[in-house]
């Protein structure tokens, strides 16, 4: 937390010095691991005529693209602010996640038109090949969601990475579910249709992704803050007559910035007063980045 400032004896600035543990090796790991076990489980799917195998494959791809934009993502949220971007680059890890819903849209709809179709006629499928791939996917997803346990209670962008891959270790869980299940009845139409269980569960993760990463990109105030809680406590505070112009948006999917007019007709209190406020933001509200600009009365409000 750095100190608060005072410019020009109107505003302060308080900001949180950010330093995310690195996981560049726990996406480099993962990128391989789950690249190569999408080439396997693909063309196992397609020689065993496993629709659900394929589906999950799909699912693995989008992933790996996935892991990948967030590592970029996280690269470029550490480039040093400039004279054009001077919040530097951390909006780009919004970006990387509105990317990845959309991939993983993309990605159900494809799977959803081959299911369908299997459905009708659904092929002979051989039950052991999807055991004994999707086990492996099980080995390898859970794996990768090791690697991001870690961090997932302090970055959001590492919680998700790991989540996702625990959501995949059940996919594949199912999978093999489906491959005995085959085995014991002998009947093909149980692959598309754990196929379509793939596809929903998928779907179901992706509208909240696509929801909460479209909010913000458009600066929605986050999840995690209580907008009017933040409001109440500024006009709770000694001298403080009225809080205007309050806005509360992401920088990153892990930053938070606001900025705030106090009118304070008893005049500024002072870079400690500043302070008080960042530290208080920061600590109870989830607010790092917080601008407060103090106006002597009301009518300053209209040329300021």
């Amino acid at each position: 937390m750095s100190a608060g400032h005072d410019h020009s004896g109107k505003s302060g600035h308080s900001g949180h010095a950010h330093a995310p543990a690195e996981f560049g090796r726990a996406f480099l790991i993962g990128i391989v691991l789950n690249t190569a076990f999408v080439a396997v489980e693909a063309g196992f799917g397609f020689l065993s005529g496993s629709m659900a195998l394929v589906a999950d494959a799909g699912h693995n791809l989008s992933d790996v693209l996935s892991l990948a934009l967030a590592w970029a993502a996280a690269a470029a949220a550490k480039k040093p602010a400039s004279a054009r971007y001077t919040y530097g680059y951390k909006s780009s890890t919004i970006l990387a996640a509105l990317a990845n819903a959309g991939l993983l849209l993309v990605a159900v709809g494809a799977i959803l038109f081959e299911t369908l179709g299997r459905i009708k006629e659904p092929p002979a499928v051989q039950g052991e090949t999807m055991v004994w791939v999707a086990a492996i996917g099980i080995v390898i997803n859970a794996a990768t969601a090791l690697l991001f346990m870690r961090g997932r209670h302090n970055d959001l962008n590492i919680r998700g990475a790991f989540l996702h891959m625990a959501a995949d270790a059940l996919v594949s869980l199912g999978v093999v579910i489906a491959g005995l299940a085959i085995l014991w009845t002998g009947q093909s139409w149980i692959d598309p249709v754990m196929s379509l269980v793939i596809v929903t569960v998928i779907a179901w993760g992706t509208w909240g992704l696509f929801k909460d990463s479209v909010r913000m990109s458009l600066l929605a105030v986050p999840d995690s803050v209580d907008c009017e809680g933040v409001r109440g406590y500024l006009a709770a505070l000694p001298g403080v007559s009225e809080v205007h112009h309050l806005h509360i948006w992401p920088m990153s999917t892990t930053e938070t910035a606001l900025t705030a007019h106090l009118v304070m007709p008893g005049g500024h209190p002072g870079d400690a007063f500043l302070r008080e406020i960042g530290e208080e933001l920061s600590h109870h509200h989830s607010i790092g980045h917080a601008t407060v600009q103090i106006e002597m009365d009301r009518e300053c409000a209209a040329g300021c």
